[in-house]
């Protein structure tokens, strides 16, 4: 199944208050801009883990706020995270990323687990609902496992939260099935076992991180016709100048994380001798894969979204990509540049 997606989908995270609470008209403002500035029908990427569903509760009243008929726009909810009380000082599942929340998320994947989460997800956005779905962050909840047997019955648990997928997709209730993840090796492992009809790889396939193996697996994904979608082309933010890489605080004079700022700083000297804005090439470097054809970027600065979208359609000369290899911040072997 091969599913038709705007070429750029708008993130959501800024509106779940993540690194900081934004007022709500600003809030309403970025998804204002994204929607202006979209040629097609908008696509909002959103989950129940994203200030414990304050991102889809937002989204839903940003969209009501602006009269958008809700058949007017796509929305993708990655499952997961469920609300539960805030009863510790600040939330438990994502410490120290997530501001001013006044609720706390549990993780719920298993069959039952997954439809409360797609149940309370629609609740959430309101007038709204959501047409894409999938488990969120499998790997993470993988890797939590306390031993071998504890690995197995998780893994049995996602198969089931899909199994429930499944059948909300047949029943018409969801237009496709999919996958977001950071660590794409919990992708390959899933998609063996269960028909996805989209993935989301995040932190992963970027300008600064494309190993090999990850080529090659996108490469398997597009032979299979299976719909990419590429995230978090920035790590978070820290290729457009923050110290967040991968939601993890960096700091300068930190001897371990010193390579990540003299990568960007190289990076953003050889972008300044090409005349090219730095996000606009690691945008670019996500999207230029056969097999990719979305990319979802975040944004909190209204003034920012329209940029983002006009970024994606910006060419870069194949200079600024031989300077890059040659210079090392590049596999010199990648294929597709």
């Amino acid at each position: 199944m091969q599913i038709e997606l705007p070429k750029v989908i708008s993130g959501t995270t800024s509106l779940g208050n993540i690194y900081k609470e934004m007022p709500f008209a600003e809030k309403t403002a970025i998804v204002k801009a994204y929607i202006d500035a979209s040629p097609g029908v908008p696509m909002f990427d959103s989950a129940g883990k994203y200030g414990a569903g304050l991102a889809l509760e937002v989204l839903g009243q940003c969209l009501q706020e602006l009269g958008i008929e809700k058949s007017k726009v796509l929305i993708s909810n990655k499952l997961a995270w469920v609300r539960k009380p805030l009863t510790t000082p600040e939330p438990t599942f994502e410490p120290g990323v997530w501001h001013n929340l006044k609720y706390d998320a549990e993780q719920k994947i298993s069959y039952d687990g997954i439809l409360h989460c797609f149940e309370d997800g629609n609740n959430l956005l309101g007038d709204y609902e959501s047409q894409f779905a999938s488990v969120h962050d499998p790997d993470e909840y993988l890797a939590a496992a306390k031993n071998e047997a504890d690995y197995e019955k998780r893994y049995h648990d996602i198969l089931e939260a899909y199994r429930a997928l499944a059948e909300l997709k047949a029943k018409g209730v969801v237009a496709g099935v999919g996958i977001g993840a950071k660590d794409w090796r919990s992708i390959e492992k899933i998609s063996k076992d269960v028909k996805l009809d989209w993935v989301m790889i995040a932190n992963s396939y970027t300008i600064y991180n494309h190993p090999k193996e990850l080529v090659d697996f996108i490469e398997n994904l597009h032979q299979q016709n299976i719909t990419i979608i590429n995230s978090a082309v920035f790590h978070g933010g820290f290729l457009m100048g923050s110290d967040f890489f991968n939601y993890t605080e960096l700091h300068p004079d930190n001897p371990e994380h010193k390579k990540y700022y003299e990568w960007r700083d190289r990076f953003n000297e050889i972008c300044k001798a090409y005349n090219i804005n730095p996000p606009a090439a690691a945008i670019y470097f996500g999207l230029h894969v056969p097999g990719i054809k979305s990319i979802a970027l975040n944004s909190s600065n209204p003034n920012r979204v329209r940029q983002n979208i006009e970024m994606a359609n910006i060419e870069i000369p194949a200079a600024f990509w031989s300077r890059m290899k040659e210079e090392g911040l590049i596999d010199q072997n990648y294929p597709h540049l």
